[in-house]
């Protein structure tokens, strides 16, 4: 199982890492929309939509995006959009969390039908956004789902003891939450102290507002990479699956890679401007 999630990992950094770093805006853009796509057909596996439907609903997904290419990469016409992300993931993610509603049947599989489209696409036209700010900016957006992410794993595994979701992911702790807020804090305070040149999410957010709320902005963002997390995981522990497909062996699916960074892309556009 190491030797496939090892391999797996090396052939994404392979594709991954080339793209984001050397290649045009729009090579980034394809290579991200065809991710978005494979992760709406999951989307669809885990709402239980029967037969081909997932397949259908992939290619809807794809006519979609395409379709919102016409209102420019980056552009401003794009922000309704990313409010709509945002409205639902201020307020229908944490109200599933808390009232856990059946998701994959009647008007709730049909309303996440719609906004899956609406969150999917949303995810691609913020990433494009920050492509076109910079590598160093788009690097430093997905560092804080991965610092959150990385410092939660191992706080958790060190000093792990009261759960934060049990009903929908036995596996997180309020310490492990705790510990990957604090990840996100040190290296936010260390870039704003080195004036580093380059520009990130920390150091155009610490221009505009100050440290202090800049922290809070940040807390923000860990707090729903967080939710984004645990919205994945009752889809998929609804559905009666481990993981959201196995596309990528030894890593699960696409949504499992990226239901943190959904929440989290749409909300730091915004607050970037």
């Amino acid at each position: 199982m190491l030797k496939t999630r090892v391999i797996t990992a090396v052939v994404l950094l392979a594709v991954l890492l080339p793209v984001t770093l050397f290649a045009p805006v729009a090579a980034f853009g394809a290579l991200i929309a065809v991710a978005l796509v494979l992760g709406a057909w999951e989307w669809a596996r885990l709402l239980k939509l029967p037969g081909r439907a997932p397949l259908a609903y992939a290619l809807v997904a794809a006519l979609a995006l395409a379709a919102s290419t016409r209102l420019g990469l980056g552009s401003r016409a794009s922000r309704p959009l990313l409010e709509a992300a945002a409205v639902f993931w201020v307020l229908a993610g944490p109200y599933v969390l808390i009232r856990k509603p059946t998701l994959a049947h009647g008007a709730w599989r049909l309303f996440l039908v719609v906004a899956g489209l609406v969150v999917l696409v949303a995810c691609w036209h913020a990433l494009v956004a920050a492509r076109i700010l910079g590598v160093s900016f788009v690097l430093s957006v997905l560092l804080v789902v991965w610092l959150a992410d990385i410092g939660a794993y191992f706080a958790g595994k060190a000093f792990g003891k009261h759960k934060l979701a049990p009903a929908i992911s036995p596996g997180k702790t309020w310490e492990g939450a705790a510990g990957g807020w604090l990840a996100v804090m040190i290296v936010a305070l260390a870039v704003m102290a080195s004036h580093a040149f380059a520009p990130t999410l920390v150091s155009a957010l610490g221009e505009r507002i100050g440290t202090a709320r800049t922290l809070l902005v940040l807390t923000v963002l860990v707090a729903f990479s967080i939710v984004g997390d645990l919205f994945e995981s009752m889809l998929k522990r609804q559905a009666g699956v481990k993981d959201s497909s196995a596309l990528l062996p030894g890593h699960g699916g696409v949504l499992d890679r990226i239901d943190a960074l959904l929440p989290v892309l749409p909300l730091a556009m915004l607050l970037i401007g």
